[in-house]
């Protein structure tokens, strides 16, 4: 009978074993496990995290969304009809109301678009800054910090900035959009830069040409499609950020989606949703299709 354990066999069949870790090394990583865990249960604390209370509550988000009776025996419009009756399905069927908050979908589009595009331009020189391998440090170092003041702030309250410049309106949110995405952008477009093969930027240092031609030559050409690629993930993400500041009055459908809120107007609320949706759905397709094109 064999009762050899299987370290033995592996032993004396030659096969090297791997080298027990060492009592220091298991050590700190017990405390890295134990610090991970302590950090999990105090954020869960901090963030006052009561998912009972979630639960609990299930009735009132259903009676948001699908509507129905209140404690004075009132009858109470949702996101979606409770019924087929032409009184609960009136305003879905109007056209109207369709018509109406499309045209706001629509603007919504359009912030997104020149917001993206106004960031692009912006984004290019700065993150070429930014890159480690184009610029040196007394350069990269301050413009890596202006890029990070620029995510770091978030976008509703740039929104909220240019709303007390500019007034309510889609420039607003425009504006606001535009900051935040150079910085997110600058960012994402340096990661290229600093990523990029280099043997083709050395061909053409050796034919003596200037850092601005290694630059245009030998580094934009391998990241402009990648480049296009984060442009329009990034516009995808602007659809939605812009319907996140028209909360606050920087344009767009998130204004009324805000009023039909607050008015408790929920079925009007409901279209306006639906359309986002739509809206974000056909553009993903299109968008994922064109950065497929490009990479």
């Amino acid at each position: 009978m064999n009762t050899a354990s299987p370290t033995s066999e592996a032993s004396l069949s030659g096969i090297p074993l791997p080298p027990a870790p060492s009592f220091k090394k298991s050590l700190y990583r017990t405390l890295g496990w134990a610090s991970l865990i302590c950090l999990l249960v105090w954020g869960w604390i901090a963030v006052d995290m009561r998912p009972l209370e979630l639960m609990a509550g299930g009735d009132k988000m259903q009676e948001m969304i699908f509507g129905g009776v209140n404690e004075r025996g009132i009858n109470e419009v949702g996101f979606l009809p409770n019924s087929l009756a032409w009184e609960d399905l009136e305003v879905y069927t109007r056209w109207s109301t369709w018509s109406t908050y499309t045209e706001d979908m629509i603007i919504t589009i359009h912030m997104a678009i020149w917001a993206t595009l106004l960031a692009v331009f912006l984004a290019i020189p700065f993150g070429l800054l930014s890159a480690e391998n184009v610029t040196p440090m007394w350069i990269r170092q301050p413009v890596r910090r202006l890029m990070d003041t620029f995510r770091a702030i978030n976008e509703l309250v740039f929104a909220l900035i240019f709303v007390v410049a500019v007034g309510l309106g889609p420039m607003a949110g425009v504006l606001a959009l535009w900051i935040h995405t150079t910085g997110i952008l600058a960012k994402l477009f340096s990661e290229a830069v600093e990523s990029v093969d280099h043997r083709p930027v050395d061909g053409i240092t050796v034919t003596g040409a200037s850092k601005v031609e290694e630059v245009l030559y030998g580094v934009i050409p391998q990241v402009i499609p990648l480049w296009i690629s984060v442009a329009l993930y990034r516009f995808e993400s602007n659809v939605r950020s812009a319907t996140v500041v028209g909360l606050i009055g920087a344009g767009g459908i998130g204004m009324a989606l805000n009023e039909s809120m607050r008015s408790f107007n929920y079925d009007e609320a409901g279209v306006i949703l639906f359309i986002i949706v739509i809206a974000v759905i056909v553009l993903d397709v299109i968008s994922g299709t064109l950065r497929k094109s490009f990479l």
